[in-house]
């Protein structure tokens, strides 16, 4: 078996809470090396040809740099199991006793995540970007000097 070093993650950019998750895991200190892609995206396609076909608009999708590939559950519990915090956890979340309890939630959150973006008021990658996107485009405020006062010319003589 292959040493795996990376993970890619794909995931929606246009949600609130998946956009919030990445941010949440690239912050984590983990084993592995996560890079993350927008399901929908060109490299996404590239990366993982025929990825639109595992309905990865409804659930992440993690692959391997060996090629192994996860989804909705078995995905989340991978990128657990990336994060030198939360090793321990992918282990309880794989086993038996847990695992048909974590497919349910994941898939309950997968199914309200767009309500719950809004909910939690959780701005998109694709919200940032146009919004930033936006604001470069603007044209840049010119600021005048102040109006200095004027002085009658015309009283002198």
């Amino acid at each position: 078996m292959n040493p795996m070093h990376t993970l890619t993650l794909f995931y929606d950019a246009r949600c609130g809470l998946c956009s919030r998750v990445r941010q949440w895991l690239s912050s984590q200190p983990s084993y592995v090396r996560l890079h993350f892609v927008p399901y929908d995206s060109p490299e996404a396609e590239k990366r993982l040809p025929g990825i639109r076909h595992l309905r990865a608009d409804q659930e992440i999708v993690v692959m391997a740099d060996s090629g192994e590939v996860w989804q909705g559950a078995g995905a989340w519990v991978i990128c657990l199991w990336a994060l030198r915090e939360y090793r321990a956890w992918s282990a309880r979340l794989a086993g038996p006793t847990m695992q048909s309890a974590a497919r349910k939630v994941v898939h309950w959150i997968s199914q309200n995540r767009i309500g719950l973006s809004r909910l939690m008021r959780f701005t998109s990658d694709a919200e940032v970007t146009a919004t930033a996107e936006r604001e470069m485009q603007e044209p840049v405020c010119q600021i005048r000097p102040p109006a200095l006062p004027r002085h009658d010319l015309d009283l002198i003589d």
